[in-house]
């Protein structure tokens, strides 16, 4: 940043001071485009009713920072700048109230739109003293002794208008688009008959730049927050994230129940699917689903099921390990094959398959990626968590005339990290 450079028994000069205020608002201008880019961005004015609550509307403190030329007109002696563009900040430190009225036909609403923009302005007229190189005993009032005042302040602030759509039916009334070189903030909607504004009447508009999350709400290191889902449910994006990292599991197949003679095989292993998620809105709510191992067989001659799939919203999923088309609940020897697989990832891997049955022995269940296989038992043993096909059941007596229960897959997850 630019520092002014002044000496011992040097003339001062107008153009130290002014030229010291403007490097400041241009090493300020371009720390904002650092931190925050080059969009306008607006933070608190704040839009809330009037207390008691009355038809106007009352704007709070707040900023926007916008692209701007450094200085259309002069500044003092400074002549104008109006080629480069930093990012300046208009900043209202009081309230504005705006006042409303109601559209004057029964059934009807009619929608108003506050917009706002970057405002410089030249204001402040003081009437100053200047020296009298003539007489230095003399001082002069004004420019040449003319008692004029002069502006002393270049101010920039937040230009609020509140700009009224065409009362319409209520329902189909339209809200007015922003003027050229403002930004919607709010829209407020009024019905026929109303004499209070409310909170409820006051949505702020889509597109709107206020800053969705501050530092403090910034989460250092590679993965700050974690949360695991085993069963169906939301994630609700954290303030100040705008990203997500998501691994998706999905649940493997369960296992026949052997038959007399006949071990059954394993169940295969769900995929599995790992991506990066951005362009996240903080609050926004996601929906996870997650699949259910799938059924084993029954001795008594229920049938063993596929896993179910698993995902995080329509972004990223996983299905379950399959069952083998040839193995059923009278042959079930033949191992459960292809697994699951991954849809949608940064990378998409798919389950192992699993084992066929061996002699009296069951086959081993298969593996969902980054989790393990599952050893046999004389019954069928449960899928290893996560995703990971049941083992299929062996058989016992001393003809190997006893069948026994296969197995459920393991159920699928989902981790979110951020």
């Amino acid at each position: 940043m630019d520092r002014n450079i002044v000496y011992p028994g040097s003339i001062p000069l107008d153009t130290d001071l002014l030229s010291a205020n403007k490097n400041a608002m241009v090493g300020l201008g371009f720390l904002i485009q650092a931190v925050l880019g080059t969009s306008t961005v607006a933070d608190g004015l704040a839009c809330q009713p009037t207390n008691p609550s009355s038809m106007s509307i009352v704007i709070g403190p707040g900023s926007i920072a916008q692209l701007g030329p450094v200085d259309i007109l002069a500044y003092g002696s400074i002549p104008p700048d109006p080629t480069d563009l930093i990012m300046k900040m208009g900043i209202n430190i009081g309230s504005a109230t705006f006042a409303l009225a109601a559209p004057p036909s029964a059934g009807q609403s009619i929608n108003y739109l506050i917009e706002a923009s970057l405002q410089e302005s030249d204001g402040t007229p003081v009437v100053l003293p200047y020296y009298n190189a003539s007489n230095p005993a003399q001082s002069f009032s004004g420019p040449s002794n003319s008692g004029s005042p002069q502006n002393t302040m270049r101010m920039q602030r937040v230009q609020l208008q509140l700009k009224p759509g065409l009362p319409g039916n209520t329902g189909s009334q339209l809200t007015p688009s922003a003027d050229s070189g403002w930004i919607g903030l709010y829209q407020i909607t009024v019905s026929y008959g109303q004499t209070q504004i409310t909170l409820a009447n006051i949505v702020v508009v889509p597109t709107a730049p206020f800053l969705a999350w501050k530092l403090p709400a910034l989460r250092p290191g590679v993965a700050s927050g974690v949360q695991s889902f085993s069963s169906n449910g939301y994630f609700a994006v954290p303030t100040g994230v705008m990203q997500v990292e998501v691994e998706v599991w999905g649940a493997g197949s369960g296992s026949y129940a052997s038959v007399p003679g006949l071990a059954s095989g394993g169940g295969s292993g769900g995929g599995y699917a790992r991506k990066l998620v951005t362009g996240l809105t903080p609050g926004q709510l996601i929906s996870v689903t997650i699949g259910s191992g799938g059924p084993g067989g029954t001795a008594s001659g229920g049938a063993a099921g596929s896993g179910g799939t698993s995902s995080f919203g329509q972004i990223v999923s996983a299905t379950g390990g399959s069952l083998n088309y040839l193995a059923t609940v009278g042959a079930p020897e033949n191992g459960a094959t292809p697994g699951g697989i991954g849809v949608g990832g940064d990378v998409n891997f798919v389950g192992s398959a699993g084992q066929a049955g061996l002699s009296s022995q069951g086959g081993l269940g298969g593996a969902s990626p980054i989790g393990g296989a599952q050893n046999s038992g004389t019954t069928g043993v449960v899928g290893s968590f996560p995703g990971g096909g049941a083992s299929g059941a062996g058989t016992g007596g001393a003809s190997g005339n006893v069948a026994f229960n296969g197995a459920p897959g393991g159920g699928g997850l989902v981790v979110v990290r951020w």
